[in-house]
């Protein structure tokens, strides 16, 4: 399984704010934006931080989704 931050993304997009912004916003360190735009594990702080910031769950933000590269 990998971990898929479209619902994020998009939750972004509706809101008219940037990754910058958000980025910003919350005091993200540069490196963790990377790695969530890679779609790569961040902690379940930043993601709560994320959800506290946006009063949403965390289904709201991420997914949990097949990784088919591991066959």
């Amino acid at each position: 399984m990998k971990i898929s931050y479209k619902k994020l993304w998009i939750m972004l997009v509706e809101k008219e704010m940037s990754k910058q912004e958000l980025r910003k916003a919350l005091n993200l360190a540069t490196g963790t934006m990377t790695k969530l735009s890679k779609g790569q594990i961040v902690s379940l702080t930043v993601l709560l931080r994320i959800c506290e910031f946006f009063n949403c769950n965390i289904g709201d933000i991420c997914d949990a989704v097949p990784d088919n590269t591991c066959k």
